[in-house]
């Protein structure tokens, strides 16, 4: 009988005939190649070890809820403060990296118990790490969309093949046992950014920045997931899923991928085009100008309709129309209505134009840093005083700022002198007013005809009330002692109005604040 079967088999190997055609030699390659891959790559790999690694990183714990928090934390931190090491940091923990690709080798493998617990990990770290963002944002003074954050709001293809390859690292690192490699893929994904500015965008109701941001997020996550399930199936992982399971899944794989292409796509091409408007401007009006000028710089408005493009010149020579040629030929150029205007500034020669520039620019940067000075001193008076940055009153060109503290618990005059105190500190050849709520004054002890030393410092508070408040005061005391501490007040041009005597001795005299009318009449 097993001759039999074997001579059968032999009769049918002998009728099998060698594979021939135009294509015979890349089929026959083909197989060879599958077969090394099968015997010399994925023999040596220890799939269950693999898999038992990945599912251990995969499920929701408290750990896991506590590292995403803290990351979510040092990631929207960084963001506010456009601190690139800071948003590295963030990335360096990575803890949704973990549950992401246990859902792609659980696809994989077919295991919808283990797919179902990552994605529960998923979701529950996402929503942890944007309300954790959110919340971080409601709290903090610093609200405006820095430049770490907009660089995370508008995605493009790009932003896809680096998820793409980082994926790729990552699965292969894995399945190899080569763990180091994953730090790197951490950071090149940058999982967490995404979601701290989406955390922003929900916080200050900035849906554009919370658009985007969730679609980085979003292109991030099915991609390394994909990628992992593409990557285990490359390498053989033992499936549940038949034949048909499994070419659906392939199926279903390329559409998504599709689906993400396309407005990424479209993303990357709107970029493309500005950059191509910008670098079509810059050379036209450098050419029109001649080797001599010199373009300072060029601002580029492309929410404005039509567009409008802002550039300053150094030139020797003023050229007349230089703004509405400039409109017609990159217009006709780019097929598009475009708005140029053009500043000219004549100097004498291209060495002047360049030395003109240099200028420019510096000047642009200390602009740039008095800006970042009075945005930052209206976040901390808004702060100490605990009112919206709205509430300051700013005078950059006199260099004053002046805020009115809402009542805080707890806190006396005193406290609110030291908050004026600290800001007016950091803040160079600024006057700083804060003008603080009603509270109670100290009272003031009189010694030898003059204000006692022990007391200088709480009549410099009173002085001080008075001045950033407007109010008249009134005074009790002994005769003699009410005109000690009158005086003193008189020098500061503070109005003293009702003056009470008092029955004690000792020298103390009680400073009280009094209404407006009231010291008209007691006058």
């Amino acid at each position: 009988m097993k001759n039999a079967q074997a001579e059968a088999a032999s009769s049918k190997q002998s009728k099998s005939k060698p594979p021939s055609g135009p294509f015979a030699p890349v089929t026959g390659s083909i197989r060879l190649f599958r077969r090394w891959w099968r015997v010399a790559v994925r023999a040596d790999v220890d799939q269950q070890a693999v898999i038992e690694k990945v599912r251990e990183d995969s499920g929701f714990t408290p750990h896991f809820a506590f590292m995403t928090s803290m990351s979510a934390g040092i990631a929207i931190l960084g963001l506010l403060l456009s601190s690139p090491a800071v948003v590295i940091g963030a990335m360096l923990l990575s803890p949704l990296m973990g549950p992401i690709m246990g859902a792609g080798f659980a696809l994989a493998v077919g295991d919808s118990a283990w797919l179902r617990e990552s994605g529960k990990a998923i979701l529950l770290g996402t929503i942890i790490s944007i309300l954790f963002a959110g919340l971080v944002v409601t709290m903090s003074p610093l609200q405006m969309v820095t430049a770490e954050i907009a660089a995370r709001t508008r995605p493009n293809l790009f932003d896809l093949a680096v998820a793409l390859f980082s994926a790729l690292a990552g699965a292969y690192a894995m399945i190899r046992g080569r763990m180091g490699t994953i730090v790197g893929v951490a950071i090149a994904t940058a999982l967490m950014p995404p979601l701290a500015v989406v955390g922003f965008g929900l916080a200050t109701l900035n849906w554009a920045v919370f658009g985007g941001s969730l679609l980085l997020f979003f292109t991030n996550l099915m991609t390394i997931a994909l990628t992992a399930t593409g990557m285990a199936r490359l390498y053989g992982f033992r499936s549940y899923l038949s034949e048909r399971q499994s070419q659906v899944q392939v199926a279903m794989m390329a559409v998504i991928f599709i689906a993400l292409a396309i407005p990424l796509g479209l993303s990357l091409r709107q970029i493309a085009w500005e950059a191509n408007v910008s670098r079509t401007a810059n050379g036209y009006i450098k050419d029109q100008f001649g080797e001599n000028a010199s373009v300072s710089k060029i601002e580029t408005d492309f929410d404005a309709d039509p567009i409008v493009i802002n550039a300053t010149v150094f030139t020797p020579q003023i050229l007349a129309g230089a703004s509405e040629q400039s409109t017609r030929v990159i217009s006709r150029t780019l097929g598009r209505a475009i708005a140029v205007k053009i500043t000219q500034f004549k100097v004498e020669s291209g060495a002047e134009a360049q030395a003109a520039e240099l200028a420019a620019v510096s000047a642009q940067a200390q602009a740039q840093k008095a800006e970042i000075q009075v945005n930052r001193l209206r976040e901390d008076l808004a702060l100490i005083a605990g009112v919206s940055i709205d509430d300051v009153t700013l005078d950059t060109s006199r260099q004053r700022a002046m805020v009115i503290a809402k009542p805080l618990a707890g806190a006396t005059l005193a406290s609110y002198y030291a908050l004026e105190q600290r800001v007016a500190a950091g803040a160079k050849n600024w006057t700083i007013m804060l003008q603080p709520p009603a509270a109670a004054l100290p009272d003031l002890s009189v010694s030898d005809g003059a204000v006692a030393s022990s007391s200088l410092g709480n009549l410099k508070l009173v002085i001080w009330a008075a001045q950033r408040l407007g109010l008249p005061l009134g005074i009790t005391g002994t005769a003699a002692d009410r005109a000690v501490v009158k005086a003193a007040l008189d020098g500061k041009n503070i109005v003293v109005g009702r003056q009470s005597d008092s029955s004690t001795t000792g020298g103390a005299v009680t400073v009280r604040w009094q209404a407006p009318l009231q010291s008209d009449a007691d006058q």
